[in-house]
């Protein structure tokens, strides 16, 4: 297993958190010199924060944990495809890297339908790796929905 797989794993080991709380099962990492400084999971249910995903946490709590706003050594794992916000914040808060698992055709920001992480009109780009445990990824997304329309479903 590759550093990049392994690392996804812990995000998928969030996403997994997300899951058993009901949240939308998505996770994220950020990792600095090899070593993860702050990880999260969703929390816009229990929140109910639109803002609660799990990028923002996680590279909220990162930037108190290393006491700079600055993240210009890190990389962060995420099991989705960053949003539009995911993918500001990602750049304002200046994230070398972003490794993500499954695509995210309605609202991926990082080459789906946009790429705000590479964008040359910005004053930061991130490099992006996609793809990485992308069957894991998306597999547990699709399960979550599904089971989530069966219980619909059954209530109507």
């Amino acid at each position: 297993m590759n550093q990049d797989e392994f690392f996804m794993r812990k995000a998928i080991e969030q996403a997994q958190f997300a899951k058993e709380i009901g949240e939308v099962p998505i996770g994220a990492v950020i990792v600095i010199n090899e070593k993860i400084v702050s990880s999260s999971y969703n929390l816009r249910e229990i929140e109910q924060r639109s803002i609660a995903h799990a990028e923002v946490l996680a590279i909220d709590l990162a930037c108190k944990k290393i006491g700079s706003w600055r993240l210009e050594d890190a990389t962060l794992y995420v099991t989705l495809e960053p949003c539009p916000m995911c993918a500001g914040a990602i750049m304002l808060s200046r994230i070398k890297r972003v490794v993500y698992g499954a695509t995210d055709p309605k609202g991926g920001c990082a080459g789906t339908l946009m790429n705000l992480l590479q964008e040359q009109r910005f004053n930061h780009q991130s490099e992006v790796v996609s793809g990485v445990l992308e069957k894991e990824c998306g597999d547990l997304l699709s399960q979550f929905f599904k089971q989530l329309r069966e219980r619909k479903k059954r209530q109507n």
